[in-house]
């Protein structure tokens, strides 16, 4: 089955109150799944990647063989590609986590969008950014 991967994550400071967002998306764009999720304090940059983990995670549950991947975080996209190098040690474990899981899923292509391209996504993020940040 093949599928389009939309996945954001954002900090309120940086870092700040964190959380990410995907939404997994049929060929006919159907949704087959979508979750957004506060993970503590973290970077943005940490948000996106735990975005995208959660995501192929997700679409490997759901038997997805090959996922576009979507999203709004130009740094994740150019390093996923290999056009950038992981210099950071907070997202190498992230970084690599993610690779075996798009080595599973078999063909995972990455493209970049602007952030009014991403709104599902990025209303998940803001949706459990609001939630945690009410809870306490």
């Amino acid at each position: 089955m093949k599928a389009r991967l939309f996945t954001d994550g954002g900090a309120r400071g940086n870092p700040g109150p964190a959380a990410y967002g995907f939404v997994l998306e049929a060929e006919d764009g159907t949704v087959l799944a979508a979750e957004g999720a506060a993970i503590g304090t973290a970077t943005n940059n940490v948000a996106e990647y735990s975005g995208l983990v959660a995501g192929l995670r997700k679409a490997l549950e759901l038997h997805v063989s090959k996922v576009e991947l979507v999203s709004d975080s130009e740094l994740m996209v150019k390093q996923m590609r290999g056009e950038y190098r992981v210099k950071n040690e907070a997202l190498r474990g992230l970084f690599v986590e993610a690779n075996a899981l798009a080595r599973r899923l078999g063909s995972v292509e990455y493209r970049h969008v602007k952030r009014a391209h991403n709104e599902l996504a990025d209303r998940l993020v803001n949706e459990a950014l609001d939630a945690a940040t009410t809870d306490g």
